[in-house]
């Protein structure tokens, strides 16, 4: 008996150091973050979940910079393995400097946030603007190991985002049932990949650090700020529709469109994966444009069949976004899923413009969130509303298909 439990946690081990255990890993953090947001779903009721889910859309939005830090850290340590020690330094301190900056400034805004999303009380803004502590330092830790190509540590990160979070945050909830519980169980659960990411970067190497932080500080700096605003950008479009919602919808129309966007955020996070995977390859000449058709052609196939799935299997996929309370949406949820699918490719493009530092792929995002927010002000309905981000999204889609090709074409070598 000892010897098949270590025989199956040496399999387990093996799995997890490859990049078939971070795609199961990232599997595990999606689900369980979604998991969270059904049961809170479910047990808050639209109005008040309809507030949850404009917290959790907003923190997405201020974790902005843990993405640029972890999009910069890996790419730089992967293509300069010579200045492994300072990019790993400059990223840390950086990421710690940041978190504890965004951290006050979201303490700051609290209030408004407070009046704005139309929440119980203050506590639970509050605790919003220290969630963006930890969720910033885990980005940072996870670029480094990313980059140092280091999956098993990464995989253990990945698993503690979103299994403590639907453990912690559905705990509170059964012990008091108000958005200020959700939040602090929020909070905690995200300290714990801290730990981990703390853990797996103890003791590094730090052989003539100085030397090289003054080498290269400015450059990764450089390059988290524009990596930074791209993703800004990304997340405000894929993010600020329930916020709107919030804003032009009365209160039960907004919990439904912010059930529904639980399909969405399911289907766009499925295949997170494969932006991990493919991400070192999109950063190499030889690779880029064969990673990027692999990826687009993978992520398209895959949000049309979730879309085909929900619209056939609608009843079940109500049950998974909090059941009859949300039964107004129901016909719409496969269009729901078709936003997924297309933030998905979003997704991909932008990262493909990251691999490459181009500049253009943040302009064509923003100019789409200034359009999101402005037509979608004028919407009147769940339906009107996720049309008009559907149409915005697949604008966005081709532009950046298009800038896409011409960048290949541009780098291609001439023929003779």
């Amino acid at each position: 008996m000892t010897t098949s439990v270590e025989a199956t946690q040496s399999r387990v081990m093996r799995l997890l150091r490859s990049t078939a255990g971070i795609a199961l890993a990232m599997a595990v953090m999606n689900i369980g973050t979604y998991a969270f947001q059904m049961v809170a779903a479910r047990m808050l009721g639209p109005s008040q979940y309809g507030a949850v889910a404009s917290m959790m859309a907003l923190l997405m939005v201020l974790s902005v910079v843990q993405l640029g830090l972890q999009a910069t850290a890996a790419r730089r340590i992967s293509a300069e393995p010579d200045d492994v020690a300072a990019i790993e330094r400059t990223v840390l301190l950086t990421t710690w400097r940041a978190a504890l900056i965004l951290g006050l400034l979201a303490l700051a805004a609290a209030p408004a946030v407070w009046q704005l999303l139309r929440l119980d009380g203050l506590a639970p803004a509050i605790l919003l603007g220290l969630c963006v502590v930890p969720v910033t330092v885990m980005g940072g830790q996870a670029g480094v190991l990313q980059g140092e190509r280091r999956w098993l540590p990464l995989s253990l990160v990945y698993l503690t985002v979103g299994v403590p979070r639907v453990l912690l945050g559905g705990g509170f909830l059964l012990v008091s049932a108000t958005e200020t519980s959700a939040m602090l169980g929020v909070l905690i659960a995200s300290w714990l990949p801290v730990a981990v990411g703390t853990w797996a970067l103890r003791h590094r190497p730090g052989d003539d650090i100085e030397h090289h932080d003054v080498a290269v500080r400015r450059d990764v700096l450089k390059e988290t700020l524009g990596s930074a605003v791209a993703l800004l950008a990304f997340l405000a479009l894929s993010n600020l529709d329930v916020v709107v919602a919030r804003s032009v919808l009365d209160e039960h129309d907004a919990g439904l469109y912010a059930g529904g966007l639980i399909v969405t955020k399911a289907v766009l996070f499925l295949p997170q994966f494969a932006v991990v995977i493919l991400f070192p390859s999109m950063s190499t000449d030889g690779e880029s444009r064969e990673a990027v058709l692999k990826g687009l052609s993978l992520l398209a196939g895959l949000g049309a069949a979730c879309t085909a799935a929900t619209y056939v299997l609608s009843g079940l996929a109500l049950v998974f976004i909090g059941g009859d309370d949300y039964s107004g949406v129901q016909d719409q949820l496969w269009l729901f899923a078709v936003l997924g699918g297309l933030l998905s490719v979003l997704q991909l493009l932008v990262y493909a413009g990251l691999a490459k530092r181009g500049r253009a792929t943040k302009y064509l995002i923003a100019a789409g969130v200034v359009v999101l927010v402005v037509a979608g002000a004028m919407a009147d309905s769940v339906l009107g509303l996720a049309l008009t981000v559907a149409a915005v999204d697949a604008f966005v889609v081709v532009l950046l298909i298009v800038l896409q090709a011409f960048r290949h074409r541009r780098l291609a070598p001439a023929t003779p």
